[in-house]
């Protein structure tokens, strides 16, 4: 039950400082519109609301700004927001894949500036279908080590449908089944052990290592498509070795 990628790390890294980015505030809010559009404005009774609210109460969201996200979403306030998710799929250096997943509330320029931001970069769009079987859906718990081995996490998530427990250079990374997020949150609060990030991810079955001059040249595409306003996430199979990950982070 172990795994290593340096792309994952970096990527949880990010994560972690783009969190205090207004930008991923604008992500978090989107999303809780989406939730309270789906399933209404009350938390008790919409899952998916109460996670997106976690979620962006963990990144530091204004409860203002929350509050207003779920009255916008679930229509209280006159607006109308109507979002698509639309998946893209792309090919980067070196045959790493990529799988690009867009919310947005126009479709034809989130399909331009997607396909701008790959061919500027380096990267070439793919046909729907020859990435994506690639990946999975998965539930992805990341928490630091602090100390704790492998055994002391399966012991703690196990009963509540963790698959495989993977390490992750300065992390431990918990996945399962998306459905069961829930409980594997519960049983890590219930276990006393601290976790950085929850989210239902597609993780690829196989990862392609890239060379220093590969990384560069991925993380450049990377952070093009993250920088789009309609892009939720980014999804790779792109592996680092210690030593591109080491020259990466001198830079």
């Amino acid at each position: 039950m172990s795994g290593h990628s340096k792309w994952a790390t970096t990527k949880h890294k990010k994560a972690i400082i783009d969190s205090r980015r207004a930008k991923s505030f604008a992500k978090l809010i989107k999303n809780i519109e989406v939730a309270a559009r789906m399933g209404g404005p009350d938390l008790a009774g919409n899952p998916g609301l109460e996670l997106a609210v976690t979620k962006a109460k963990k990144t530091s969201v204004p409860n203002d700004n929350i509050d207003r996200a779920i009255k916008r979403g679930a229509g209280l306030t006159g607006e109308v927001v109507d979002y698509t998710e639309i998946m893209y799929e792309a090919r980067g250096p070196q045959g790493s894949a990529l799988l690009i997943e867009c919310l947005t509330d126009n479709k034809n320029r989130a399909a331009s500036e997607v396909r701008l931001a790959i061919s500027r970069n380096g990267g070439t769009i793919a046909d729907p279908g020859s990435v994506s079987y690639l990946f999975a859906r998965k539930g992805v718990v990341v928490l630091p080590k602090n100390g704790l081995s492998e055994d002391d996490i399966l012991m703690a998530v196990l009963e509540a449908g963790a698959e495989e427990v993977k390490d992750s250079g300065e992390n431990w990374e918990i996945h399962s089944e998306p459905s069961d997020l829930q409980a594997i949150r519960d049983a890590l609060k219930e276990a006393g052990i601290e976790y950085e990030t929850d989210e239902a991810e597609f993780v690829p079955s196989m990862q392609v290592e890239l060379d220093i001059d590969g990384a560069k040249k991925f993380m450049k595409l990377v952070d093009a498509l993250e920088d789009l306003d309609d892009v939720q996430n980014v999804y790779s199979n792109a592996d680092f070795s210690e030593e591109v990950q080491a020259a990466l982070d001198a830079e």
